[in-house]
This record gives C-alpha cells, structure tokens and sequence, in this order.
C-alpha cells in the first residue's frame, strides 16, 4: 500500500481552510447521494472489505503508526497514552473485528419507525434515512478512525474525518486502506475523507460549513468539544464530561457493592465512564460497609475527598469542596458522600452530574425503578459498574461518542443513531380540500 504524505507543517490561512473544507465536502454530498440510495448488502460489503485490508497492510499499518509513536514525546503524551496510540497485532484485529461485527448488524437505513393507514386512504410512513455528510473530529486514538468509517458506512453516511496531530501518520494510512477497500466494493472513496493537515483552522471551517456538512461529532476532551461548539454554525452533538455516579443504596449486597465500587473507579480512571463520586446511604456507617469501601479505595491507590461523615470513617479522607461534586478527576481520586435516602441520592447526581451514565447498587426492584425514572443521565445502571456503558458492550459494534446531549441521540451512539427519518406519504390522487 502506498502511503499518503501528510502535510504536517502546513499552516492554513481562514480562507484556505474553507477553500478546503468545501472542496471536501462537495465530494463527499456527491458521496452521500450514492450511499443513500445503496442498499444495505453493498455497503457491508465495503465494510468487510475494509477489515480486509487492515489484515493485509498490518506491517504498513504499523510502520506509519511508529512514525507517531517517534514523535509522540514532543506532543507530551504519558506512557498511557501512547499506548492507547500504537498499533500491535492485537489491535490491527480488534479493529478489523469491530468492522466485521458492525457489517453483521441489522441495516438502520430504510426501516419504517411507523406505518399505518388514514381514514381516507391516506399511507404515511416515517422512515429512518442518512443524515447526509458528518464530520468528525476526534483525538489520539487511530482505532476510532475505522470504528467511525464502519458507522458511517453502515448508516449510509459520508464523513469527514479529522483525528489529532499525534496520530496523523496512523490515522492517514488507515484512511487510505479504508477508502480503497470501498472504492473496490464499488462505492466512492469520497464516503470516507481524512483531513491531511493538522491545522487549527480547519476545526472552524468544518463547523462553519453550512449546506456542506449536516452535523458535526467532536470525540475528546471537553476543551477540544467547547472549541468546536463556540465556533459552530452547524449542528453539533456533544459530549462534554463524564462526572458518573455511584450510589450504593441501604439495602445493597456488600461483595457487589465494593466489586462494582472498585471497578467503576479502579479499572481505567482516565475513561469518560469512570465513576468520579460514591454515594452510600448512612445506614452502612453502622453497618460497617462504607468503612470497608473506603478501605478498598484506598489500598487500590484512590485518592479520597469526603464529607464530614465519610471523613469520621477513615483517616486518608481529605475534606471535599463544592468544586470536588462537580469534577471529573480521570484519575485515581474520588468524592465520597453520605446521604441520607434515595432521594437526597438523586438529587445530588441531577445535580452535580454530568448526565453520562449513573449507577445504584440495590436489591429493591422498587427502589432501583425509583432510580432509574429520576436521574436524568443517558445510561443508568442497576447492579452493574458505570464502566459498562460503552456502544461495544451495549451490542452497537462501536460508538462515535457517547452523548451527553438529549437531541438527536444520547449515550453510546451507534450507526442507528447515525440517522435521521423522513415521512413517506402516499395517496391516490388525494387533494387538500
């Protein structure tokens, strides 16, 4: 496969960067028109083509993948971060894997969300449909290149993707696969458009691009979304932070509350899906279960900011501040709070959250419905850990984000929610009398 260059220093004026942009998108609305009516059998095969490829390419892959690994230390990137940066063979086919599951699912365009029939004959229909032209902004990791090109195909969307600049080499060389693989299932590689340059103008003038792009996605931190959403004039989803909760109610299961405890905080910190606060009922100060949390919490290396009742249970508590309720630390620290009843519960995540996912740990069937109704998050859990919201997990194949958002989608979005409808009506000659 032969690599595309990247134009890695290129510093783009504002009306470069739109002249770009439009250019961009007028091969990419020429695109959607394409997909859009493409049936579902042809663009699995593009994305089975796709997996295909990265297969084959492994070693070129991998070798512009280290050219960002190489510069990864001027970028300032942690040992974990890099990680999540490189390109193993466990991870080439995880990615081809998560395409191939993608291709197997359900085909979201042409379904009928209703049908039914009016007294005068009438047919109404709505009908789920493409968007149109997505664009895509999104940082480090060049896995999240495939997963959204196989949503994208799969809803019968064109797309515009920009990826950050410490996985430029990785994120163009896996374009370059992608959009091949589609153009030899015979539709347009135009689908799938990989910004080459870097520059910061050019997240302004893919949000300014009105009539060009239909909605714009920014996966990332929460400055890299509020950038691009102060400068927007097209419609964006967002996903600003993830100040998750866990509640452990009077009558949760011990070993289940201190395992999903310790999961929700200790598996992955840095995660969006990691839990920030722990909310126990006062009735486990006596029965010696927040004691047994915060030891736990502790011993795993969790920093721990409480209120006065938490820090009279253990002396690694510091006293938390209104700032700690609201934070999302994406590391080994978290608020610890007692409350008094579900109510008080509810009423400190609606709160003080972020209306990402939120948990309880009970065993009242009633009590977990009281739950469930009252938290205004995009995923709720019951007995199960915060970490578990994920479009991977929830059978989606992948997700673009999770959104935080109410309107159009919310939570882990998947090619489904990379849609729109319209109403298809029919009649016999009818007139509006």
């Amino acid at each position: 496969m032969r690599l595309p260059c990247p134009s890695t220093d290129d510093k783009m004026s504002t009306m470069d960067a739109k002249a770009y942009i439009a250019e961009l998108t007028r091969q990419a609305r020429v695109a959607a028109g394409v997909l859009a009516t493409s049936n579902g059998a042809r663009r699995d095969e593009a994305i089975r083509a796709c997996a295909a490829a990265l297969r084959a390419n492994k070693a070129a892959l991998q070798a512009a993948n280290q050219k960002d690994v190489d510069r990864a230390p001027q970028f300032g990137l942690t040992a974990a971060m890099i990680d999540r940066l490189r390109l193993t063979d466990k991870t080439i086919a995880a990615m081809a894997d998560a395409l191939e599951q993608i291709a197997s699912q359900t085909d979201p365009v042409g379904q009928a969300l209703a049908a039914y029939n009016r007294p005068d004959g009438l047919r109404i229909e709505k009908r789920r449909v493409p968007i149109g032209v997505i664009g895509f902004i999104y940082e480090s990791r060049p896995n999240v290149t495939t997963d959204a090109a196989g949503l994208f195909l799969k809803s019968g969307n064109a797309c515009i993707l920009r990826g950050g600049k410490e996985a430029l080499y990785s994120n163009l060389a896996v374009a370059a696969c992608v959009r091949q693989a589609v153009a030899d299932a015979g539709l347009p590689a135009a689908a799938v458009a990989m910004i080459d340059n870097p520059d910061r103008e050019i997240v302004a003038a893919m949000a300014q691009a009105e009539g060009g792009i239909d909605l714009i996605i920014p996966r990332g931190g929460e400055a890299l979304i509020r950038a691009v959403t102060d400068v927007a004039t097209v419609p964006v989803i967002k996903h600003y932070t993830g100040n998750c909760h866990v509640y452990v109610h009077a009558d949760a299961d011990e070993a289940v509350a201190r395992a999903i405890v310790r999961n929700a905080k200790c598996q992955r910190p840095g995660v969006c899906n990691a839990a920030e606060t722990l909310l126990v009922h006062a009735a486990h100060i006596q029965s010696g279960l927040l004691k047994q949390l915060l030891d736990d919490l502790a011993s795993a290396g969790v920093s721990l900011r409480g209120d006065e009742r938490t820090r009279a249970m253990h002396a690694d508590v510091t006293l938390a501040d209104e700032s700690d309720w609201a934070s999302e630390y994406l590391d080994l620290i978290l608020a610890v709070r007692v409350v008094d009843d579900l109510e008080q519960a509810v009423e400190h995540i609606n709160r003080y959250g972020s209306h990402h996912t939120d948990a309880i740990v009970t065993r009242g069937l009633a009590d977990a419905e009281r739950f469930t109704a009252a938290v205004d998050s995009a995923s709720v859990m019951v007995n199960a850990s915060t970490r578990l919201a994920d479009g991977g997990v929830y059978g989606l194949g992948a997700e673009v984000g999770i959104s935080t958002d109410k309107l159009h989608a919310r939570g882990p979005m998947g090619a489904e929610d990379l849609t729109t409808y319209k109403w298809i009506v029919t009649g016999q000659g009818h007139l509006r009398e």
